[in-house]
């Protein structure tokens, strides 16, 4: 089969054993370097992806994507404001919402807190609450009797379990100096939910009829309509495109507003910690230039021989390409395989060593999770193999153009 000279030769050149055998130590740690550059960059992002999915199921799957209020005071039939919103095909599901902030009191501990008034039947359309809870139903927040749904946290700090009660403060505007008056309210404690994240410590639940109460609404308003939407991450165009289709009077929010920095946050620690690890892959690609180097010194004589039979300094440059390119591409390619199997397999490792070593790497007392995620994504392996491949071809274009500049008579005239 015919082949160019360029590519047969650096196919020969990489096959070789040299008579240096430093340079083919260089050479193997190159590659390994480049190996372990591309593995560990998928194994990490793999892992960034997995906790951004696992935070964005929790704590997402707590919040409102997207709700619809009245520009007054309450919505006074909400029912219809959730079955034009339903028309919209990005809307998954609907619920009446109430939405409050206050102080939880007991036993002279305070802490502050943020109430959501819930319909506990309509809940499981629009939130994950149902599947979380550790004590009690949702079912128990029954309208009138104020009870309460709290974090597995906000629980622990209190000592609280189901049956007790605590007090509710909550702020009201009023005409005495000062403007506000806090108003208290006694609640139950009827269950306890645990998703493993920060809500666990800032969130509780009541019935929206007892929000309502709260808010000295008229029987019948809730203050907004929550919407659950197929895609987290156009909850403003649809949010907009609900209220543009109810026409005046009615506003929307979205998480954007409320957890849009968190998100945001995580996005620039995967791209800065994904620039970081690239530096390994950088500092595998240097070895190439340092190989290649060596191997155009020991090879001075060889090229000298090629340039007197005809071969042109394009040729040459190919040679050395072509060589460097090999150990990039083989380097790439087993960092790839390794990196993938071990980011399909990262949490039965981490298990695999906590077994071994008797001690736990995510205790679920400590993080909001107790194994390790991992979501492995096409995008990114395509990014990590591109770019490994980019620095290793880079990394051959110095030490070939100095073997192209190689002059036949110098180089012989000491063989």
């Amino acid at each position: 089969m015919f082949r160019p000279l360029s590519v047969y030769i650096g196919l020969r050149y990489t096959r070789a054993k040299r008579r240096n055998h430093f340079i083919s130590f260089i050479s193997l740690t190159s590659m390994i370097g480049l190996a372990l550059g591309v593995l560990a960059m998928i194994v990490v992002l793999s892992v960034m992806n997995g906790f951004q999915r696992e935070m964005s199921t929790r704590i997402l799957g707590m919040v409102p994507h997207a709700s619809i209020s009245s520009t007054g005071k309450a919505l006074d039939n909400w029912q219809a404001v959730a079955q034009a919103a339903a028309k919209n095909p990005a809307v998954q599901g609907t619920a009446p919402f109430a939405e409050l902030e206050g102080m939880l009191s007991y036993r002279g501990a305070m802490q502050p807190i943020q109430l959501q008034g819930i319909d506990p039947a309509q809940e499981r359309n629009v939130s994950i609450i149902g599947e979380h809870m550790v004590q009690g139903r949702l079912s128990d927040l029954v309208p009138g009797e104020f009870g309460v749904v709290i974090g597995e946290i906000t629980a622990r700090r209190f000592q609280l379990k189901v049956g007790d009660k605590l007090a509710l403060i909550v702020p009201e505007a009023s005409s005495v100096p000062g403007g506000i008056t806090p108003r208290m309210q006694r609640l139950n404690v009827v269950g306890v939910f645990k998703v493993g994240a920060e809500l666990d410590s800032s969130l509780a639940l009541i019935s929206v009829a007892d929000a309502a109460q709260i808010l000295r609404l008229e029987p019948g308003q809730v203050p907004s309509v929550r919407l659950k939407l197929a895609d987290l991450y156009q909850a403003p165009q649809v949010a907009a495109a609900v209220v543009a289709d109810l026409g005046g009077g009615y506003r929307a929010s979205d998480w954007t507003l409320t957890q849009g920095s968190l998100f945001s946050a995580m996005k620039m620690e995967k791209t800065m910690i994904g620039l970081l690890l690239l530096l390994i892959v950088a500092v595998a690609a240097f070895n190439i230039i340092a190989t290649l180097i060596m191997v155009v010194a020991d090879k001075g004589g060889d090229i000298a021989i090629l340039r007197t039979l005809g071969a042109t300094p394009r040729q040459i440059m190919g040679v050395f390409i072509v060589q460097g390119s090999v150990i990039g591409v083989v380097g790439t390619l087993i960092g790839a395989v390794l990196g993938i199997a071990a980011a399909l397999n990262v949490s039965q490792l981490v298990g695999w060593i906590e077994r071994i070593s008797g001690q736990q790497v995510l205790s679920s007392d400590v993080y909001f999770i107790s194994n390790l995620p991992s979501e492995l994504q096409a995008t990114d392996v395509l990014l990590i193999c591109s770019a490994a491949l980019a620095l290793s071809f880079l990394a051959t274009l110095y030490p070939s153009w100095r073997a192209a500049q190689i002059q036949p008579a110098e180089a012989l005239r000491y063989e």
